[in-house]
């Protein structure tokens, strides 16, 4: 299958529903009951606050989160998240993440293995990752696979998109019509990188049949979330009318906002866009450029 990298993996979140009232309500009656139940809440809430994964689907959705947990709070992340994890799934995966943050990779992995055997999909995920990548001990992309399936078929996104990264880059096999199913439901959920992965399948006919309007319109949204690769094809695809017009001025933005941030392959279209005309050696090798 043909990719853009390893997204967030080897550097890559569809909403799972989960009933949280009654668990909500029994805490509440609990905390009133007894000021000592009051805590746990507390220190989840404290956890939360400094420790919280925008892109976990356990997370309230009235909490933004963090990418990554700030130098300052890991401290902080790591005593409240440790009170609240015995308690609290979430507490337990974001303790996984402050101990990753503190450079304590057993005891991330540890965190990570218990929140993902409690159904924790990001646990599942990242613990994945390291697993893939051989942190903290030998690489092993067997249990990897299987961790990013069971959080891809519970709908975590970036579950979806590990597993194929991972197929793509000498995992076990994925058959590419299960891979495009579930690329598919991963970008319903506003994933700008499933959105172009399941271009990339689209344009190449991968899983399924080629259908350049299809892959034109995956990559138009994921370039609206300033996704690098997806600027690039939208850009090469406007240029070229491929899947729609052609829309030379389009196709410029895409490439200048896809240079501006990093993507060598866009600032090449970009010279190549002003200075058309090449000329080379007897070899074909590139001498210089015409501009005009």
């Amino acid at each position: 299958m043909v990719g853009y990298g390893f997204a967030e993996v080897f550097s890559v979140a569809g909403l799972t529903v989960r009933k949280v009232s009654f668990a909500v309500l029994a805490l509440t009656v609990a905390a009133a009951h007894s000021p000592l139940q009051a805590a746990p809440s507390a220190d989840l809430a404290l956890c939360d606050r400094v420790a919280a994964d925008p892109a976990d689907p356990d997370k309230p959705a009235d909490l933004k989160g963090a990418p990554d947990i700030a130098p300052s709070d890991v401290a902080t992340a790591l005593k409240y998240c440790k009170s609240a994890a015995p308690a609290s799934r979430r507490a337990l995966y974001q303790l996984g993440r402050a101990y990753a943050a503190n450079q304590q990779v057993p005891q991330a992995i540890e965190a990570y293995r218990k929140a993902a055997d409690k159904g924790s999909t990001s646990a599942m995920v990242e613990l994945g990752v390291m697993l893939a990548n051989g942190t903290g001990g030998t690489r092993d992309a067997v249990q990897a696979h299987a961790l990013f399936e069971r959080a891809a078929e519970a709908g975590n996104p970036r579950g979806v998109i590990n597993l194929v990264a991972l197929s793509d880059n000498g995992g076990p096999p994925l058959d590419p019509g299960r891979a495009r199913a579930l690329l598919a439901r991963a970008a319903a959920t506003n994933s700008a990188e499933a959105e172009f992965q399941l271009g990339l399948m689209d344009a190449n006919g991968l899983g399924g049949p080629k259908d350049d309007v299809a892959a034109r319109a995956l990559f138009e949204k994921a370039a609206a979330q300033n996704h690098p690769g997806a600027l690039e094809w939208a850009g090469a695809f406007a240029l070229s009318g491929r899947g729609g017009p052609k829309d030379k001025d389009a196709a410029k933005g895409y490439y200048e906002r896809a240079a501006a941030l990093g993507d060598e392959n866009a600032k090449t279209a970009l010279k190549r866009m002003e200075c058309p005309l090449m000329l080379s050696d007897k070899r074909g090798n590139l001498l210089t450029n015409l501009c005009f």
